[in-house]
């Protein structure tokens, strides 16, 4: 079954949920639009920091990381980024992270990067939305929310062994939406920067 372009779900006082398939021609411009839309959330002057969550021990799990390597080699001044496939935030130091930017950077806006698992229909889809995104949910951890808008990619199907398809998601899949990611974060801060000094 295939899934569209992109779903929009209604909402009251938020910027508007967005699903875009990784794999149609103009996703990474449907990216863009759609983060453009949450950051009007950003305060003016207000400092952004990439909170890119994952690891690179599981194939699955490796998005984030794999998006803030790449958004790492810009070197650009309009954000920050923690959690790449050298430095990455997982489980294990969430905590801490997350205690370091509320002491350091209390004001900044943060964008959260994770995997996700959802259902065989949504594989591949990357979804743009606001407020915190609830890292290791798919598999049973308690872990602190993170962000103030979160971008996830559905990389495979949740539901059982959740640990099982994370480990055998396929790379391809996973590099593919990572560079979609990377470029529509890097390109639509850049605008929005170019736009607003």
């Amino acid at each position: 079954m295939n899934f569209p372009l992109f779903q929009r779900f209604t909402s009251l006082t938020d910027p508007t949920p967005y699903k875009i398939a990784y794999d149609k021609p103009d996703a990474t411009t449907l990216v863009i639009d759609a983060l453009m839309d949450h950051l009007r959330m950003r305060a003016p002057q207000q400092e952004i920091i990439i909170v890119c969550i994952g690891t690179d021990r599981s194939t699955g799990d490796c998005l984030g990381p794999l998006v803030g390597t790449q958004l790492a080699k810009h070197e650009s001044s309009y954000y920050s980024i923690l959690g790449t496939l050298s430095q990455p935030v997982h489980a294990m130091n969430l905590q801490d992270t997350m205690s370091l930017l509320k002491t350091e950077h209390p004001n900044s806006f943060i964008i959260a990067v994770d995997a996700c698992l959802g259902q065989s229909t949504s594989i591949g889809n990357i979804q743009v939305l606001t407020g915190p995104v609830r890292p290791g949910a798919g598999v049973n951890k308690q872990l602190p929310p993170v962000g103030d808008m979160h971008i996830t990619g559905i990389v495979n199907i949740g539901g059982f062994m959740e640990y099982f398809v994370l480990q055998n998601t396929r790379l391809h899949l996973v590099m593919e939406m990572a560079t979609i990611i990377a470029h529509a974060l890097h390109r639509s801060i850049t605008r929005l920067h170019t736009v607003t000094y």
